[in-house]
């Protein structure tokens, strides 16, 4: 998204993938109305919608046999009043797709950054490794979009705060059946804890499991494992041999952290790379975007006229922080009042703030706005520099 709004900015941007595509099967999915707001502002919203997704407007969570309500989109006051499930890659198809008509704008891929290269205490650029061999890229700015397993943060010795999450999630698909099963719901049981995201043809899974726990769970075997997911939910039992053995579950290590400092001269981390959040909620990537959409927002105009400074890159850091504490402090307490009680074996009584959300119509709407758009919600104010090709 940073590459697209600085490539409309007519500033020469090359973004670096180390994939020959961006086919990952475990990366976020969840659009939420803030980005589709980005991408109305960037005039492509309708094009994105014609994309294959699922839309959801009403959110429930199920402790035992108690049903709840916790968010109402219909009563948020936006273009797009749902949350739009599209796998990632079709999401950055789709951006790729339409930045080609920017000159400004190249997309290298099979290049992976293994090292900054430096001048003094400035980064100058990256050391890609590509097929062909070593490429070595100079830039006023390097931008560290490369998850929580940051490649660019740790080669700039970037000190990492852990926040912590006691958490971890086994990731899998299962296929659908005839029976009904709400298109995006929670299930709680003392079992454990299953999301359901409804993927077309069949569901995404996510299991919730304490930190450090996957071991002692193959242990006990496969066929209790498939068990436990069917006890959670007996709709899921006909396909549930879907899953053939280990390797059709993906282990995805929960991780809630941010950087003390962003930037360095020449440098500026944004997105997991610089503060990476629980997949509670699915903020990830639409918090990744609204850090995309600030950054070009403070540094498009100034890089179009120069090099920018160690404060205009602080700038960001600034102007994102906030929204980020707090959609962290959220997500540490549904995992410390929610996800843990349950994975304790605790009682399924239903946190008294979510019985009360369920009764007014009027907080479930707070509920979906404060999901859908979080804290301090970007528009698009960075500039388009014609002519396309």
């Amino acid at each position: 998204m940073l590459g697209y709004l600085l490539g409309r900015a007519g500033i020469d941007t090359i973004v670096l993938e180390k994939h020959a595509d961006f086919l990952r099967d475990f990366r976020g999915d969840t659009v939420h109305p803030s980005t589709m707001q980005v991408m109305d502002e960037l005039g492509l919203l309708q094009d994105f919608l014609k994309r294959p997704h699922q839309r959801i407007s009403k959110l429930s969570g199920e402790f035992g046999r108690v049903r709840l309500r916790i968010a109402d989109f219909t009563h948020v006051k936006t273009k797009c009043p749902f949350v739009a499930f599209m796998p990632q890659w079709d999401f950055l198809d789709f951006i790729a797709d339409a930045g080609e008509r920017f000159p400004s704008l190249k997309i290298l891929k099979r290049t992976e950054v293994v090292d900054l290269q430096w001048k003094g205490d400035t980064v100058t650029g990256v050391v890609a490794r590509t097929p062909e061999g070593e490429l070595r890229i100079t830039a006023d700015l390097t931008v560290g979009c490369d998850g929580r397993h940051s490649i660019v943060r740790e080669r700039a010795g970037l000190e990492v705060e852990d926040i912590g999450a006691p958490i971890d999630v086994l990731w899998f698909r299962i296929g659908k059946s005839d029976a009904l099963i709400d298109p995006v719901l929670a299930h709680a049981e003392r079992s454990g804890l299953l999301i359901t995201l409804d993927r077309g043809n069949y569901w995404q899974c996510a299991y919730a499991i304490p930190k450090g726990q996957i071991e002692a769970l193959k242990a006990r075997g496969l066929p209790a494992f498939k068990n436990s997911v069917v006890s959670i939910l007996p709709a899921l039992a006909e396909h549930i041999d879907d899953l053939k053995d280990w390797d059709d579950i993906k282990l995805l290590t929960v991780t809630i952290n941010r950087l003390k400092t962003w930037s360095l001269p020449g440098l500026l981390c944004i997105g997991d790379a610089a503060h990476a959040m629980s997949p509670v909620g699915g903020v990830g990537i639409n918090l990744a975007i609204q850090d995309a959409v600030a950054t070009a927002n403070i540094l498009a105009q100034k890089l179009r006229h120069g090099a920018v400074n160690a404060d205009d890159l602080d700038a960001v850091r600034a102007r994102r922080l906030f929204p980020v504490k707090v959609i962290q402090a959220a997500q540490v307490q549904v995992q410390n009042r929610i996800i843990s009680p349950v994975l304790q074996g605790g009682e399924l009584t239903p946190p008294l703030l979510l019985r009360i959300v369920n009764a007014v119509p009027w907080l479930q709407g707070m509920m979906a706005r404060g999901i859908g758009f979080g804290v301090r919600p970007e528009h698009v104010r960075s500039p388009e520099c014609p002519p396309s090709r």
